[in-house]
């Protein structure tokens, strides 16, 4: 019998608080740990450190790089070479990114070092976490898809980030003090076929539906497809639970036999799954209906997920929303360890000692590297910056002196939706493009909505979205006709869905995935998606 493991969480908590008094200080000292372990490693080397690593010799050698800079090093990892190129210690593995933003995954180094930051960051805010929402026994219901590994030509194994953890040996060891047994077998987390893996997730959830006692995923995007998933497939759950047989669908040989294991006829269960779903109205408070003992719903809900709580907040009723903690593929950055703010209003503490942070005014990381995230910090945890995540800064709609956010995008969408919401409709997701095959140019925005809007709704929304774009630069440009009448192209009902299939093609899981908000040229396929399953579009009359 497993020896149970249980996290003191008085201890991790007093010593993030230790940590965190002299936040200045730990940083000096994570730098010169992180340049001593390293200062064999080629790219230090070249940049003349000499062995010094204080913070002043640091900035004065080490430039401000991106990842295009660094890629020419990490491809030589890739392609199998041994020797200290940007660490000392081997990397064995690499990470893959969404590839979301640029069309195309980038490879991120992954090492232990990296794995053993994310069960420290994962230990701190599950510390905080469990003070204001204590577990009880029982197990929870993650929407998590692990995508496989392939070896790159050089023999090193690379996935995505999400799969690289689960897969690690440390992560099912590290995490059992926090982590309740998922409900699903490991065999649907590691499926070939994600849309069978999440259907199994879903009756694997109502099989225990008493024990669940909170809801994950890496992002709210992924639970948000899940309950609409439950929307148009609860009738065959219910099938499967009464009859003890497994559907159809799930053809996986792995996966059927293992979910196949837990069935048996429950006609009981059945008859209740089906009346409490028929009695909801709009599929408000599903989830506390369906697993009454959960404490909370726990993922990333800041950023691009923002546009996706509002439709979580229905299916969760007055179950809590709590925010995941902040990094990227590159690396883990602050623990929110104030799990009780609402997702628009989360901050997210600095580990002082998980890497090197500057502030300039971006936030950069291990040699300098600009990730590309912008922040605002909010106050501070005894001295650590509490961050708000504002948005992604590579997307700008631009056309002429006009510069757009993704916040700016964002809100422009939100304040449109408000008309669609008049009408009882609700937008699925959208993303947008700058069209310069125009004279002047304009902004198209894409939507994809549950039902069907008049003409008058949909122009309405059109001049609403304009209107919405309150930079200088872009009213100016408009009313001089230097920027055209934006356009709103409404998309065929399952376009997002397709784009999610070609990115899980691609390797990346479903788990990772965040809907591009700004589709560009070199995201040439996904834009070929978009254009082929457009069934109206609208022009602006605002200005």
């Amino acid at each position: 019998m497993e020896e149970e493991v249980v996290l003191d969480e008085n201890s991790v908590i007093e010593e993030f608080e230790s940590i965190t008094k002299s936040a200045a200080m730990v940083q000096n000292q994570t730098l010169a740990r992180i340049l001593q372990q390293n200062s064999s490693a080629e790219y230090l080397l070249d940049q003349g450190l000499a062995g010094r690593t204080d913070p002043q010799s640091f900035k004065a050698c080490v430039p401000i790089v991106t990842h295009k800079e660094l890629e020419p090093y990490i491809q030589r990892i890739a392609d199998g070479q041994t020797s200290p190129i940007l660490t000392t210690k081997q990397i064995t593995t690499i990470s893959l990114s969404s590839g979301t933003t640029q069309g195309k995954p980038k490879f991120v180094p992954f090492n232990e070092d990296l794995m053993e930051n994310t069960l420290q960051i994962y230990h701190t805010s599950f510390a905080y976490r469990n003070r204001q929402y204590p577990l009880e026994n029982g197990k929870s219901l993650m929407f998590i898809y692990s995508s496989k590994q392939f070896i790159t030509k050089g023999g090193v194994a690379a996935g995505t980030a999400t799969t690289n953890v689960f897969r690690n040996p440390k992560f099912k060891t590290g995490m059992k003090g926090i982590l309740l047994k998922s409900c699903s077998p490991d065999e649907v987390i590691f499926g070939p076929d994600f849309h069978q893996s999440l259907y199994c997730h879903l009756l694997c959830g109502l099989l225990y539906r008493e024990e669940i006692q909170f809801v994950f995923s890496t992002f709210a995007h992924s639970l948000v497809l899940a309950f609409r998933t439950f929307e148009h497939v609860w009738e065959e759950l219910c099938t499967d639970i009464r009859e003890g047989v497994l559907s159809s669908r799930v053809t996986a040989p792995s996966v059927r036999a293992a979910v196949s294991k837990l069935l048996k006829p429950n006609p009981e269960l059945a008859d209740l799954i089906y009346k409490k779903c028929s009695g909801l109205s709009n599929w408000y408070n599903l989830i506390p209906e369906l697993f009454p003992n959960a404490k909370y719903i726990y993922g990333i809900m800041t950023g691009a997920m923002e546009p996706y709580v509002k439709k979580l907040r229905i299916y969760a009723g007055e179950l809590p929303l709590v925010g995941h903690d902040y990094g990227a593929s590159e690396g883990w950055i602050a623990a929110n360890v104030n799990p009780t703010l609402p997702p628009e209003l989360a901050t997210f503490a600095v580990l002082p000692d998980i890497g090197y942070f500057e502030f300039i005014p971006m936030r950069e990381s291990l040699y300098r590297y600009k990730l590309g995230d912008v922040v605002k910090v909010m106050g501070f945890h005894n001295s650590t910056p509490e961050l708000k995540f504002v948005c992604r800064r590579n997307l700008m709609l631009s056309i002429n002196i006009d510069k757009n956010t993704e916040k700016d995008l964002q809100l422009a969408v939100e304040e449109a939706e408000k008309v669609i919401a008049s009408v009882k409709l609700e937008m699925v997701d959208f993303t947008s493009h700058i069209d310069l095959s125009t004279d002047p140019g304009h902004y198209v925005i894409f939507w994809e909505v549950n039902g069907k809007a008049s003409e008058d709704i949909l122009q309405e929304c059109c001049n609403c979205l304009d209107k919405s774009f309150v930079d200088a630069g872009y009213i100016s440009s408009r009313k001089v006709k230097g920027i055209g009448p934006l356009e709103l192209r409404i998309l065929e009902k399952g376009t997002f869905q397709k784009i999610v299939d070609h990115y899980v093609g691609l390797g990346s899981a479903v788990s990772q995935f965040k809907t591009p908000r700004y589709v560009g040229p070199m995201n040439s396929v996904v834009f070929q998606i978009l254009c082929s399953n457009v069934v109206e579009n609208y022009f602006s009359t605002a200005y």
